[in-house]
């Protein structure tokens, strides 16, 4: 892999990363969470893409339409990928988090019922 198909493979990541963000707005890191997660997808999608294609996936060294079009594809996909999985974990996190500070929000703004109670 030459410099030049991992910068295609960042890139394309971080647009694969926003595109899902926006179609999936749920799931949403922000626009830079989103580029973040396409960036490192952007890489791991790449690479991965490569190792199961072989060079051909690379273009065997030379920057023909094929090799660039696989760094976009490779790119594109695992940043969005990337970017839905992290997006879904969050927001997991986020429901369960949620229920437990909404609990305590409300016993710590209802103090003073819940102390004439007891």
């Amino acid at each position: 892999m030459n410099i030049i198909s991992l910068i295609i493979q960042l890139i394309s990541g971080a647009v694969g990363g926003n595109v899902a963000g926006a179609a999936m707005k749920e799931n949403s890191l922000g626009t830079l969470g989103n580029s973040i997660a396409g960036i490192v997808g952007g890489g791991l999608g790449g690479t991965v893409l490569q190792m199961v294609l072989g060079s051909a996936a690379a273009g065997g060294g030379s920057m023909d339409l094929t090799s660039i079009l696989s760094n976009v594809a490779g790119g594109g996909v695992g940043g969005a990928i990337l970017m839905a999985i992290i997006g879904i974990i969050k927001n997991k996190m986020a429901k369960a988090n949620g229920i437990v500070a909404l609990t305590s929000t409300k016993v710590t703004s209802n103090s003073e019922q819940l102390t004439e109670q007891i």
